[in-house]
């Protein structure tokens, strides 16, 4: 009887896996089918032999033009604002950011960076710069000592710059000599709000009373922390435009609101990040993003925030007014799922973004690399935002409406090389898909653009 009872337990549990195994190939009949074909990707030359690892850094303006920053390391070269424009394929070099923040001459740390996306308002494109030049102690980046006859990093700067003038407006400088690695700007309030590194300090600038307000650090000490107070800063912000809430994350799961009327900081109550499917952290140890979100996109047409976890790339959907989180699909490409790994990259991907149509979701996120059958492996555990071996980047969508996931292939450029360390995005007016990424050029390597026409996309809904 034992072994009859086993044996009808052993049945339905087979009967079980071939279920699910049918019910994940209904949802995903891609997954049954060979690998989607390669999409291939167009290079530009922007001259700047100088140009290193860029995160975000990338917008696309309402004159259908790709702007972008070319980020720099060294402590006297500055990052690089440019201008793409599709229709003519032309370059156009816009300025330095140490010049745009007025510190041209005064041999202080360059302003290397800029972290954050390009947003617009009146004709404007509003960001914040950072610095690039780091000190890794302990496997972990610490800002740069400045070398002999040299002064200290002045801090981040939120800027303007006026695409029919082309000037940059320096409009505020962040407290204690910090980058500002977060920003974005409620268009409709005219606020502009950042998160400073390394003390994850919560800025908030009003335009019209030019008026800068220092909330405090949101992720105790941030990522100059040690043991139990360190903490990895969250890098996107959704703002509600409806009442100009600004959410973001700490790596403890937590979601935090900042409200416009009190002009305080409060934790959401009865919902967070911690889910299962996200994995499990140690929130005081460097090298991933904790729970922290690692993108998010404001989607009007539901009032509801879309995002990405960092590093097991799962796609979730936010509505703040109820609260609830609801995590909806591995967004990782085909080759990722099949193996079961993380993100190759360890904080997770950048490159998320909501499309024009406002409806389609775009992803560039790693896989594997196989040769001879067998998986390439690399750095297993880092303590810093780093790939964790060469990336097998893809191109993944996925359509809001009908829950349709397509990876549309993996990217490789005309003469057959990876893209590599990619965490921007920009989406050209036509569908094509723009990003910055390491590139190895006559014998050197250096970061520039990239792009992805839109007829190579194809998106079925």
């Amino acid at each position: 009887m034992i072994l009859r009872r086993s044996n009808v337990i052993a049945f339905y549990l087979g009967l079980m896996l071939a279920l699910c195994a049918f019910l994940s190939v209904a949802a995903h009949p891609q997954a049954t089918v060979e690998d989607p074909p390669r999409l291939i990707a167009e290079a530009y030359d922007s001259g700047f032999k100088f140009a290193h690892d860029t995160y975000n850094g990338m917008g696309t303006g309402s004159d259908g033009k790709i702007y972008y920053v070319l980020c720099t390391a060294p402590h006297d070269v500055a990052g690089q604002m440019y201008r793409f424009d599709p229709a003519t394929k032309q370059i156009k070099h816009l300025g330095d950011l140490t010049e745009a923040c007025g510190e041209k001459g005064m041999k202080a740390v360059a302003q290397g960076k800029i972290h954050c996306n390009f947003v617009e308002r009146a004709g404007k494109l509003y960001f914040a710069t950072h610095t690039g030049f780091y000190a890794i102690i302990d496997d972990m980046e610490k800002m740069g000592p400045p070398p002999p006859g040299w002064k200290p990093y002045q801090g981040g700067h939120f800027l303007s710059y006026d695409m029919a003038t082309g000037k940059f407006e320096d409009i505020a400088l962040a407290p204690g000599g910090e980058g500002i690695i977060t920003m974005s700007m409620d268009t409709q309030r005219g606020r502009l709000y950042g998160l400073t590194w390394p003390t994850s300090r919560f800025l908030r600038y009003d335009l019209a009373r030019k008026e800068m307000k220092d909330l405090g650090p949101m992720a105790l000490d941030g990522e100059n922390g040690k043991g139990a107070r360190y903490r990895t800063i969250c890098r996107a912000f959704a703002i509600d435009p409806r009442d100009g809430a600004v959410y973001f994350s700490n790596g403890d799961g937590a979601i935090l609101r900042y409200d416009y009327v009190r002009d305080a900081i409060e934790t959401v109550n009865g919902e967070n990040l911690r889910k299962d499917y996200f994995g499990l952290y140690d929130p005081t140890s460097p090298g991933h993003m904790g729970y922290n979100w690692r993108q998010v996109v404001w989607r009007s047409a539901e009032n509801a925030i879309y995002g990405v976890h960092g590093n097991s790339g799962y796609l979730f959907r936010f509505d703040p007014r109820v609260p609830r989180v609801e995590v909806l699909e591995r967004l990782t490409s085909l080759p990722s799922k099949r193996c079961g790994m993380y993100d190759q990259f360890s904080y997770g991907y950048l490159g998320f973004a909501l499309g024009p149509d406002g409806r389609t979701i775009y992803y560039l996120t790693g896989g594997p690399i196989y040769e001879d059958g067998k998986r390439l492996t690399g750095k297993d555990v880092t303590g810093k935002g780093e790939a964790k071996g060469l990336e097998n980047l893809h191109l993944v969508t996925y359509d809001i409406p009908t829950s349709r996931y397509i990876d549309q292939g993996a990217i490789f450029m005309r003469d057959g090389q990876r893209p590599l360390y990619v965490n921007s995005i920009a989406l050209g007016h036509d569908g094509s898909v723009y990003t910055l990424c390491r590139i190895n050029r006559g014998g050197h390597t250096v970061t520039d653009l990239i792009c992805v026409p839109a007829k190579s996309i194809t998106l079925k809904q």
